[in-house]
């Protein structure tokens, strides 16, 4: 399977995959609303294709002569009001996608969906493939969606194949939104960091991109596979975070206690239909440790993860170069 299409072509993930699958010479088809948005850079064996990812007739045309999609366009917002705000995209164009795959006879598909569609909230437990997405996870709109088209995708594992990856918290260049980059540029923009109680588990984004790969050539039909590394405490991640930038910033660890405050306001806000990242299960998911474990794709993709100290110093020059300083 050479000919690849990737769509969301020009997020951090979208990137990031297409640059390691030019590497390894697929021939790529990026999938993207607006050209100018890729900064991957030119070559040979990619084309650039604008379209909607909403348009039946934009997905039937960039998925004729290829063999698999990635799948990786999404709205991860979290200030939107309502699940019918998450759906068209997230769960209505990944049936449309399929659709076109299967009559165009795409061989495969990877959905890149998230680690959080198996959050657990006891410490003591590691989530993995097989664990219930649990409280307060569940009740992102989000995250719903994430799951409500994965379970659709189960639905076809007769018609094609499919392996999705779970990637948890991505850290590397090419964030041109940005989007979980944001953490890293409180370090280098703020003096005073805010740090939440809680801890994530981190991942290189090349790590995520070679594991993408992986699942092309040996991930199974229908299963699914945290892209996953390391979990670490909020407060560890910017003490790390500080060590490898120059802003010597101050970290000011939050009570749980002033985050639900500030997350119940949010729910508040939300309630009135005013836009707003805070709400009750937000401030509760970061106050808590969101753990996962890698085994099933170290074990069946092979996948080699880097410490997220790579990711970061990926992260921090490519700001530092293209943001920051411009």
């Amino acid at each position: 399977m050479k000919n690849i299409v990737v769509t969301g072509a020009s997020s951090l993930l979208g990137i990031n995959t297409i640059v390691s699958l030019l590497k390894e010479d697929y021939v790529v088809k990026g999938f993207l609303r607006n050209k100018d948005k890729f900064i991957g850079g030119e070559n040979p064996n990619l084309k650039l294709i604008e379209g909607d990812i909403r348009s039946l007739e934009d997905l039937d045309k960039v998925t004729t002569n290829c063999d698999c999609v990635i799948h990786a366009a999404a709205i991860t917002d979290q200030n939107l009001l309502k699940y019918e705000d998450y759906y068209e995209v997230n769960v209505e164009c990944v049936k449309n996608i399929v659709n076109a795959a299967i009559k165009n006879r795409v061989k495969k598909i990877i959905y890149v969906s998230t680690a959080s569609e198996f959050a657990q909230t006891d410490l003591g437990v590691l989530g993995n493939e097989t664990s219930i997405l649990e409280y307060p996870f569940n009740k992102s709109f989000y995250i719903k969606s994430k799951k409500e088209a994965h379970d659709f995708l189960l639905t076809k594992l007769n018609e094609i194949e499919v392996t999705i990856v779970n990637p948890s918290f991505i850290i590397g260049a090419f964030d041109t939104k940005p989007s979980s980059g944001k953490i890293v540029l409180m370090g280098l923009k703020n003096k005073i960091v805010f740090c939440p109680p809680g801890g994530k588990n981190f991942v290189c984004a090349t790590d995520v991109s070679k594991g993408i790969i992986s699942a092309i050539k040996k991930g199974r039909n229908g299963e699914s596979y945290l892209l996953a590394n390391q979990n670490i405490s909020f407060l560890d991640f910017f003490k790390l975070l500080r060590k490898l930038t120059r802003n010597k910033f101050l970290i000011i660890k939050l009570p749980k206690k002033i985050l639900l405050l500030i997350g119940y306001m949010g729910s508040v806000l939300k309630g009135l239909g005013v836009k707003t990242n805070f709400s009750l299960e937000n401030m509760k998911t970061i106050s808590i440790n969101n753990f996962y474990s890698n085994n099933k794709a170290v074990t069946e993709l092979d996948i080699v993860f880097k410490p997220i100290e790579n990711g970061i110093k990926d992260s921090i020059f490519w700001f530092e170069q293209f943001k920051v300083n411009s």
